[in-house]
Formats: structure tokens, C-alpha cells, sequence
């Protein structure tokens, strides 16, 4: 049995950046709208920021409730009485978020108003913020990535239950992030920000990319809250107003009027390898999204459509229609390697999960992309749906050591076996469920894991390691009743993956079957489950969580390196336009 890790859990994660995000009714217009929320949310989070989702009701839900109440209670019927009514679309819209968010393995949480003494003073229909428990608030974002909230109502020492008037939840966001002491509030609209005029009635009216607050309060004609904008004047808080997955946003400060550089506003070229579960779970996002993303052929093994041209099974009608962005997902790795550097080489930008190809194919990717000004992209190869590399990419360089549980399938048959089942019949029912392959032996020997680990290793230290060289322990070699022993002794069989850095600048990792106390932070780590802990060159710990596999999860994590990509490609070629004006 391999020794005892030489780190230890410890509760010492570092300060993290905070910011609110709003999404109105006109973004969150029914249930389907929720994964692009998500994926919006997951971006913020990825990026290292603790979230607080200020969420209204679902699109037409509180026109709804206020047209019941007046058809039940009157035209005169009492305002605190109509405001309970209004509250359910606000917390049915937060719980439905919150749900989505752990669907794809995003740590959330649900706080209504009661709990965060969210309190408002004034009419019953139109009130104003007044109080927040913010310490409750932040020590609900220690244990979570994003707490969910509803906007819109608050509670009242004289009415129970208020209503901050339309557009409420803009007020909420600018509060929130006001007193959480958030560095900004990012108001998520159906436009990308503020323009001279509606864009929708004047097509070519230009956006501005930063406004003063009483600027802001002129041109966005009700876009924004006027009550909302008068408190972030007030506060100093700083405002984005963006659309989802937008490259940019008019950013409302003390600072006057400023045009924003026009982009491109066709959708991008896009053409997906692979429909597996990954793959099949991002061309349903990508198709949800038609004004962005213009989707080729999908290249598959075996085409089945009753339409022309949705699939295809030659690469070359694949990759016919010069795409501005592949997605590769078809897994394996010298066809993999083939068709990414084709894109490369001809300046696409590149988005893979394809961790056996990167780790073999490492130098010749970055390279080409280098050399032809594309672009590669490929969180999703290793943690999934945990940001580890997006980790290791803040700390730059100053990286002593990473390890982590990073296989789901090893995972799920180690419980089994602790449980006291054999291992073909705890092989056989991973199989049965979905977590383990076919041909399993990539994950019950390590090659999964030595993979990541060449790639860790690469983003950690900066240096060459082959999986080739990486030593493995492999399931199958388990002494029967070892995990079942180290049940009975407390402990926790997991397979681990670490990687280190010597003194002499060399990197080292492993892959091991390790006995781990029951209290350990890698111990508690279920089926596709991953956690990393990243030791810093200070000797600070970092941990990262997040569902290593799944159709969601992973698809989620694809989905927000093609929104980097695409940001990278709409800013290769700007648009022209001409002067910019204030809306009277």
C-alpha cells in the first residue's frame, strides 16, 4: 500500500474575489434559459470569484400573480397582501437556479429574505433597501461558490413582505454588492449593454462602453432602474451591464461617456467532433444559441438525423466550412491531434477535453497555435467541471505541489470495495450506470490520471513529463479486502494523483492507491466527484471542487472555454462605425 500523503487538509483557502450578478426576467424567460445562466455563473466561478446570484422571476410569472391578486382581492386590495402574493415567482426562480447550479456540480446555495434579515422601509409595492445581514450572507459563500437570492422583495417591519417596484432586482443587485463590499454588480439584460437608442428599433446604434451613473440614468431609458442607479451614485458601486456570454459591457461609474470599439456581431463558425455525452450535451447548448453560433456538420461514427447535414462521418466535410472555432470530443488521439492542428494552422481557435492528445501532443499544439495565431483552449481535459488549471493559471508559476482525486470511475468502485463487493461485480454495475468505459483500463490502471497529471505538470511547472514516465498503482492489483480493511480501520481508499516539484527544478508525480484518514479533505470525494489541493510556493493551500465527468458538468466547462474563444475571435476583427450620442 502506498504511503500516507505528506499534505494534510487544512482550512486555509485565500481571499476571493466577490461579484453580483443579476439576471432579469428577460434573460431567465422560462426553465430552458437556465443552462446558459449557469454556464454564465460558472464562468465568473472558474475564474477563482465567489458569486452572488441575484435572480427575478421567470418571464410573464409576476404580470401573472399581480393580475391574480387583482382579480381575487380588488383593485384596492392591500398592498401587503399583493406583495406576498408577487414574492413566489422571486423564490421559486431562486430555488430552480440553485437547483440547475448543482446539476453541473457548481456548489450553490439558496438564502431567502428572512434568513438574511433582507430588510426594506416604504410602500408595500415600491420600498427601499434598507439592512442586510451581510456576515450571514458571506459565511454562506464559505462554504459555497454562489449563493442564490431573489431579487425584487424584502421583508418589512410593518408589512411583513415588500416589493421594490419594476425593476426591482436591479436594486437588489446594486445592494447587495454594496454591502458585501462586492468590486462590482453585473446587471445581465437582453442586450449587451447600453446604446444611443434601442437597437432593435435602430438597427447600427452603437453602445456605449462607459457612462457616469446620471449618464447612464438618461440613455439606458428604463433599461436600468432609475432607483437602482441613484444608489449606486450614491455608494460608489460600480455597474456592467452585459448580455449573456457577452464580450463586453458599458460599465456605469463617476467617469463620463465613453463609445465602445464595435465588434462583429455575426455569429461564429463553429464545427463539433464527437456526440458522445459530452458532445451531445454541448451541440443541445450550442443549438440553443443559433444568433451566436453558426453549427456545421457534426462528425460522428454513425450519422442518425432526419435532417441533412446535421451529421456527418468524414472529417473533411466536417471541417469544410473553414470554422472560426473547433470543438473537438471525439476522444482518442492522433485523428484528435490531426484535426486540431489543421485548425490551428489555419488561425481557429480551439477548444479540446481531449487529455490524451494534449499530453502527447503537447508542444506541436501550442506551437502551431503560436505560429498561426489561434487559439487553444482545454479546461474541460482535466477536473471536468473543477477549475484546476484555471487555478494554476492565478498562481503563475508559484506552484509547490497539486494532488487530487481525479477519477471518477476509480472512485466509485473504491466505495464498492470498501463496501465488500468483488471487483468484477463492482466493475460490471460502473458499467451499468455509466461511470466506467467499456474497455475500463484506462481508469483502473491510472493512464486516465498520469494524463492530467502531464498536464498539471505543464501548467504547474512549466516542464515535460510523459505520461510514459509517471508510475502507477492500478486497481487490479489491490490485495483483496484492502479497501474493505481500510474501512474497518477508519480510513478511505482513494486513487491519488500528485505531482511535485524538486529542488533542482525537475517535476515529479504519481499515481497511488493511498489509505487516507476518514477527516483528510480528499477523502469525502463520491463517484464523478474531483477535488485538488494546490499547495502554493508560500506553502498556502488551495482547494478546488467540482464534478470531474458527466454530460452536464463537462459540457458546461466546454461551453465556457467556446465563449472564451469566441470573445477571442469577435476581438480579432472589429467593426467600423461612426459617431456616438446620448438618447434625449
Amino acid at each position: 500500500m502506498a504511503q500516507q500523503l505528506h499534505l494534510q487538509a487544512q482550512h486555509s483557502q485565500p481571499a476571493h474575489a466577490l461579484c453580483v450578478l443579476k439576471f432579469g426576467s428577460s434573460v431567465v424567460r422560462d426553465e430552458r434559459d437556465y443552462p446558459r445562466v449557469v454556464q454564465e455563473i460558472y464562468a465568473h466561478v472558474r475564474e477563482g470569484e465567489k458569486v452572488v446570484a441575484v435572480v427575478s422571476a421567470l418571464a410573464g410569472d409576476t404580470d401573472a400573480l399581480l393580475g391574480q391578486a387583482e382579480r381575487v382581492g380588488g383593485e384596492a386590495a392591500p398592498g401587503n397582501l399583493v406583495a406576498r402574493l408577487a414574492r413566489v415567482g422571486e423564490l421559486r426562480s431562486a430555488a430552480l437556479l440553485a437547483l440547475a447550479l448543482a446539476k453541473v456540480g457548481v456548489r450553490a446555495a439558496t438564502l431567502d429574505p428572512h434568513e438574511m434579515k433582507l430588510v426594506a422601509e416604504g410602500p408595500a409595492l415600491d420600498s427601499d433597501l434598507v439592512d442586510l445581514d451581510a456576515a450571514h450572507v458571506l459565511a454562506a459563500l464559505e462554504q459555497q461558490d454562489v449563493v442564490v437570492v431573489p431579487g425584487f422583495i424584502a421583508d418589512h417591519e410593518e408589512h411583513g413582505v415588500v416589493t421594490l417596484g419594476r425593476g426591482g432586482t436591479d436594486l437588489s443587485a446594486v445592494f447587495f454588492a454594496d454591502r458585501l463590499q462586492a468590486h462590482r454588480v453585473r446587471l445581465i439584460k437582453d442586450v449587451d449593454g447600453v446604446y444611443e437608442a434601442d437597437p432593435s428599433e435602430m438597427p447600427g446604434a452603437r453602445r456605449f462602453e462607459r457612462l457616469s451613473y446620471a449618464e447612464a440614468e438618461v440613455a439606458s431609458d428604463g433599461l436600468v432602474q432609475p432607483k437602482a442607479l441613484r444608489v449606486a451614485a450614491d455608494k460608489k458601486v460600480l455597474v456592467e451591464v452585459a448580455a449573456l456570454g457577452s464580450c463586453e459591457a458599458t460599465v456605469i461609474c463617476d467617469l463620463g461617456a465613453k463609445p465602445s470599439a464595435p465588434l462583429r456581431s455575426d455569429a461564429v463558425r463553429l464545427s463539433l467532433l464527437g456526440c458522445g455525452a459530452v458532445g451531445g450535451g454541448v451541440k443541445q447548448l450550442l443549438e440553443a444559441q443559433p444568433d451566436v453560433f453558426e453549427l456545421g456538420p457534426v462528425l460522428v461514427q454513425r450519422p442518425r438525423s432526419s435532417r441533412p447535414g446535421e451529421y456527418t462521418r468524414d472529417l473533411e466535410e466536417a471541417l469544410a466550412g473553414e470554422p472560426e472555432l473547433l470543438v473537438e470530443l471525439i476522444g482518442g488521439t492522433d485523428l484528435a491531434a490531426d484535426a486540431m492542428h489543421r485548425a490551428l494552422s489555419h488561425g481557429a481557435e480551439v477548444v479540446t477535453g481531449n487529455k490524451a492528445a494534449l499530453a502527447r501532443h503537447w508542444d506541436s499544439l501550442h506551437a502551431c497555435a503560436a505560429r498561426h495565431g489561434g487559439g487553444l483552449h482545454f479546461s474541460a481535459a482535466v477536473g471536468g467541471g473543477a477549475p484546476i488549471l484555471e487555478t494554476l493559471r492565478r498562481l503563475n508559476g508559484e506552484v509547490a505541489a497539486v494532488e487530487g482525486v481525479m477519477n471518477g470511475t476509480c472512485n466509485f468502485l473504491l466505495s464498492r470495495l470498501a463496501e465488500g463487493w468483488d471487483f468484477d461485480r463492482a466493475l460490471a454495475t460502473a458499467q451499468e450506470l455509466g461511470f466506467a468505459e467499456a474497455d475500463p483500463s484506462g481508469d483502473v490502471d491510472g493512464h486516465d490520471a498520469a494524463d492530467k497529471l502531464s498536464i498539471l505538470v505543464r501548467e504547474a511547472f512549466g516542464v515535460a513529463l510523459a505520461p510514459s514516465l509517471i508510475p502507477k498503482q492500478s486497481l487490479r492489483d489491490l490485495a483483496l479486502g484492502a479497501a474493505a480493511e481500510a474501512h474497518r480501520r477508519g480510513e478511505v481508499l482513494k486513487q491519488v494523483g500528485r505531482c511535485w516539484l524538486e529542488p533542482d527544478g525537475s517535476a515529479a508525480a504519481s499515481v497511488e492507491l493511498v489509505a487516507l484518514p476518514a477527516d483528510h479533505a480528499l477523502a469525502n470525494v463520491h463517484n464523478e466527484e474531483n477535488r485538488f489541493l494546490v499547495t502554493d510556493a508560500g506553502g498556502k493551500l488551495h482547494q478546488v471542487h467540482g464534478k470531474g465527468a458527466g454530460r452536464w458538468p463537462t459540457a458546461t466547462a466546454v461551453m465556457a472555454d467556446v465563449h472564451d474563444a469566441r470573445r477571442a475571435i469577435l476581438r480579432k476583427e472589429p467593426a467600423v462605425s461612426g459617431p456616438l450620442k446620448l438618447s434625449a
